[in-house]
């Protein structure tokens, strides 16, 4: 009976340091270039109301008036400004799994992951060719106040 308890215990905290991470994640980040460090956006990320994350850009740093001419479908010739670049993302582990990123840039979408790091207040971002994450790139975003 103790171990059941204690197990309970566990589950009951893991489930509130998970629900925390993902807390921490939802709110406004600046985007940095990986490759030159440069500002490059603000990107809102926030639950929406059929349960899951969602990330929206709230600010252009280098050109507000640029469209998304590489992109496909309903996003093709769109601004970039007000564009959600995270769709679908699904709470696993106190971080955002199972959705896509759209890269403005090359209209390309991606696998996505996002993690909360603690040490930094930073997001790890890691869009991917394939679902494990293996061929793709990361990027710290950084917490906007």
């Amino acid at each position: 009976m103790k171990k059941l308890f204690i197990s309970f215990v566990l589950l009951a905290f893991a489930g509130a340091v998970a629900f925390a991470q993902t807390d921490k994640i939802t709110g406004k980040w600046k985007t940095i270039d990986d490759k030159d460090g440069s500002e490059k956006s603000i990107v809102h990320i926030y639950k929406a109301t059929n349960g899951k994350y969602y990330g929206k850009i709230e600010k252009l740093f280098k050109d507000p008036q640029k469209l998304c001419t590489e992109c496909d479908g309903a996003n093709k010739d769109k601004p970039v400004m007000g564009m959600v670049i995270v769709n679908n993302m699904v709470e696993k582990d106190g971080s955002l799994t199972g959705g896509t990123i759209l890269d403005p840039k090359d209209g390309k979408v991606y696998q996505c992951n996002i993690s909360y790091n603690a040490k930094t207040g930073n997001l790890k971002v890691r869009g991917s060719l394939d679902k494990r994450g293996i061929i793709g790139r990361s990027q710290q975003w950084i917490k906007v106040n």
